[in-house]
């Protein structure tokens, strides 16, 4: 049987005896009904796994102690910083669920023109919480100890505008090369992927004038959690480690 694996926002050490939080304890203790003297894999986001036994264990609470702290391997090489403008409905949790399994390491949450989603204040603040906690649990199911950032949301021309050495990539219909036709030296990219109705003519002009570079992903035409997929795997393949 897998070793479950829980995000605990704590201090880690060898030796340690803790209580997990709700969310921990309410999985372990009442979904897995997992008892004393079992293991379980805790992580902080300090790119360790630590091995641990519990010691005690209801449907409320669970306390387990740290056998053991190993580092997790897991990362890819390539760096990724996605710009995803925010997509309607559970389009959005999706890429980033599967952005973080393909090793996206930070994701800001844009608006564009043609975004069709209207947040803001709490309710915006809400939902960036949530979208946090899918990454969260994204890095339980597929074994990451580094825990990508959500950003809080920005327009597209407040991203594009910041001061980056990353690669910076656009998708474009029109472009004259793909991701093979790439140099990348120092294994960061900051990646641009659109809204649904695709960026206005207004936009790629932007993101011209902020050095971002068009690629290209074939002759057909792909929704936006397709293309943010598509070519966060195809960076993977050419410079990571797919």
């Amino acid at each position: 049987m897998r070793i479950p694996r829980i995000y605990q926002p704590m201090g880690l050490e060898v030796g340690l005896t803790i209580a997990l939080d709700d969310d921990g304890a309410a999985h372990i203790g009442r979904v897995l009904r997992m008892g004393e003297g079992e293991s379980i894999s805790l992580f902080n986001g300090d790119g360790n796994d630590y091995l641990c036994q519990i010691t005690a264990a209801n449907k409320k609470n669970v306390s387990v102690k740290v056998q053991s702290k190993s580092e997790n391997a897991s990362e890819s090489p390539l760096s990724i910083h996605l710009g995803q403008v925010i997509s309607r409905g559970d389009r959005m949790d999706f890429t980033l669920q599967k952005s973080v399994e393909l090793g996206v390491n930070t994701i800001t949450p844009l608006f564009s023109e043609r975004c069709g989603v209207k947040l803001s204040g709490e309710r915006l603040e809400k939902k960036i919480q949530q979208w946090q906690k899918i990454v969260i649990s994204a890095c339980e199911q597929s074994g990451r100890s580094h825990v990508p950032q959500v950003r809080p949301a920005m327009s597209l021309e407040t991203w594009c505008a910041e001061p980056s050495s990353e690669l910076k990539l656009n998708l474009h219909p029109r472009a004259s090369h793909g991701i093979n036709g790439l140099k990348l030296n120092d294994k960061k990219v900051r990646l641009l992927i659109g809204p649904e109705g695709g960026l206005s003519a207004t936009e790629i002009a932007m993101t011209e004038q902020y050095q971002f570079t068009d690629i290209l992903l074939g002759p057909r035409v792909l929704r936006t959690e397709t293309a943010a997929l598509t070519a966060i795997s195809a960076l993977q393949l050419q410079f990571g480690d797919l």
